[in-house]
């Protein structure tokens, strides 16, 4: 309780009463509420959407970025195990192309192309000619298959069809996984076909896959187009068996879809249509282990979110708890003060008076004035009158006091315009060079060449150095804003006549529209609406060159570039803001 009492604000049990004209009639709690909470919402609403846009926006970016990943995998990988069996294929049709090979098939001739193509591509296991009838004919390899007829396999009758066949993973007579790739031939012009038929190790495939860095969990295989398995996996069943993920629709290119399982694992999916072969190559990562950096960095947001906005709470409690306390301490004194200044309206009257009195003068001192006037002329009138000096000097007394009283009461009840005038006498050139100071570095930036030329016999110029700066910052910002990059500005100073200069600044920049020339020193026009223009830089150029007794002119090119001439005298005389 000590501590709550201890921090507990000043005006909190404050309580409203009403004996006494100057009593206090304000509810400070409500209003510490009502600042409290305006205050809060107007700070952290902004704060929190801000943080909830940057959370689904990083979100979609990290997802995007997983995506891409994905795909740039499945693309690089697919294009891999394309050319690996392209390599072989091509390898088959060379060999069946070679008369060499025609003429002199026999199982020696055999034995020997196969320990070329091991030694020369790898992954093959064995070679065969098979005759029109499907009777493997001519065999190498470590199995006994010569004499096998193959006459009903798949994969024989595909390459009789087509020419040339990839087929898919299967056992076969040797019980071992493996893929056959044939090629049909004839051996001699009119004579029967054979197949050349070569199998390939299915382990070949499967390191190339098990090499591959796949973040989240990843899994890399190969299925057919009937969804079996033709590679291992780590998570999604064995060779041969069907699996129980989705078979993704034909595609010409890498796709990337996700996918929840029905476990509720939510994935993603690449894959990618091996073209001529049955092949689709899938990578499948799970999404919950890609996204453990990104709800790493989210955790971090929020507890950043969580301290700022106890922080944000924190000084505008205090805040609003200071402004108020400093309102009821003031409100107190207020009823103080008002009890004097009861006293104090009573002196104020006589000023208020005073004033008074001093318009009402007016009226007979305006009367005076005309009698006093019209009694000069009717003596004027009358000779004996005329010669009366004493007469005439008290007629002409009235009259001269009469004004003095016009120009007192004047003084108490007219309103003197006035403004701060700081002539000095300054060097035109520094004074050019001293703005430029400003602008050098985003010169330098966009490689904007800068060049004075200054004439010898330039004096110093007395004028307002404040709104000379002014003008000439005006002017250069409109210069800079209208040039490209490695644009050239020009500056001159140069005598124009025998009590005036010349500055002259010209750019290469866009120019302006002979339409828009004579209307760029008209108030709000502007070129760059919608662009964070406001129309009224030069307008205020113009006027501040008029209050300093110069003149500015511009000339322009588009697509050539802006002069501006801003002519001044040796001494200004400064005018009033109108």
């Amino acid at each position: 309780m000590k501590f709550l009492n201890r921090i507990k604000p000043e005006f909190w049990d404050h309580r409203i009463f009403s004996e006494g004209p100057y009593s206090s009639h304000f509810n400070f709690r409500r209003t510490w509420y009502a600042a409290v909470c305006l205050t809060s919402a107007v700070v952290l609403a902004p704060l929190i959407f801000m943080a909830v846009m940057d959370y689904r926006a990083t979100r979609h970016d990290v997802e995007s970025e997983i995506l891409f990943t994905t795909s740039r995998l499945v693309s690089n990988t697919g294009r891999t195990l394309s050319y690996f069996l392209d390599e072989r294929k091509s390898a088959l049709d060379f060999i069946v192309h070679d008369n060499n090979f025609k003429l002199n098939v026999n199982p020696k001739r055999m034995e020997q192309v196969l320990e070329n193509l091991k030694k020369s591509f790898g992954g093959f296991t064995d070679l065969g000619c098979i005759d029109h009838s499907g009777i493997q004919c001519v065999y190498a390899g470590p199995y006994n298959l010569a004499g096998k007829d193959y006459s009903d396999q798949e994969w024989y009758q595909q390459a009789v069809k087509r020419g040339e066949f990839i087929s898919d993973v299967f056992r076969g007579f040797r019980h071992v996984p493996h893929i056959v790739i044939a090629v049909k031939y004839y051996p001699s012009e009119g004579g029967p076909f054979r197949v050349l038929r070569a199998t390939l190790d299915t382990a070949k495939f499967t390191d190339l896959l098990s090499h591959l860095e796949i973040a989240g969990h990843g899994d890399a295989f190969i299925i057919n187009h009937e969804g079996v398995l033709q590679t291992p996996t780590l998570f999604h069943g064995e060779i041969l068996e069907k699996i129980s993920l989705p078979i993704p629709d034909f595609a010409p290119e890498t796709r990337v879809f996700e996918w929840v399982t029905e476990k509720g694992t939510p994935l993603v999916i690449g894959y990618r249509y091996i073209t001529n072969t049955p092949f689709i190559l899938m990578v499948v990562k799970q999404k919950e282990e890609l996204l453990k950096s990104w709800e790493s960095s989210r955790r971090e947001l929020i507890g950043f979110l969580l301290i700022s906005v106890a922080f944000i709470l924190f000084v505008i409690l205090w805040g609003a708890t200071y402004l108020v306390n400093r309102i009821f301490r003031s409100d107190q004194k207020l009823i103080v003060s008002l009890h004097q200044v009861e006293y104090a309206n009573k002196m104020a009257s006589i000023g208020r008076l005073a004033a008074g009195v001093a318009h009402e003068i007016n009226n007979p001192l305006a009367i005076i004035n005309e009698k006093a006037g019209l009694m000069k002329d009717l003596f004027l009138f009358k000779k004996e009158y005329t010669g009366n000096e004493m007469l005439m000097g008290l007629l002409d007394s009235i009259i001269t006091s009469v004004a003095r009283c016009g120009r007192i009461t004047k003084r108490l009840l007219g309103f003197a315009r006035h403004m701060d005038v700081s002539i000095q006498s300054v060097h035109l050139g520094e004074v050019v060079r001293e703005v430029l100071g400003f602008l050098n570095k985003e010169a330098e930036y966009r490689s904007i060449a800068i060049s004075i030329e200054e004439a010898d016999d330039i004096p110093l110029v007395a004028t307002d150095a404040g709104k000379l700066q002014q003008i000439i910052l005006n002017i250069l910002n409109n210069a800079f804003a209208a040039m490209e990059d490695n644009g050239q500005l020009r500056i001159s100073i140069r005598m124009a006549g025998e009590d005036r200069v010349a500055l002259t600044i010209s750019d290469d920049g866009c120019g302006i529209p002979e339409t828009d020339l004579k209307r760029v020193f008209e108030p709000f026009f502007s070129t760059k609406t919608g662009k964070g223009g406001t129309g009224l830089g030069l307008s205020i150029t113009y006027g501040l060159s008029e209050q300093i007794g110069g003149t500015i002119e511009v000339n322009s090119e588009v697509n050539k570039g802006t002069t501006f001439t801003v002519t001044l005298p040796f001494v200004a005389e400064e005018k009033e803001n109108k």
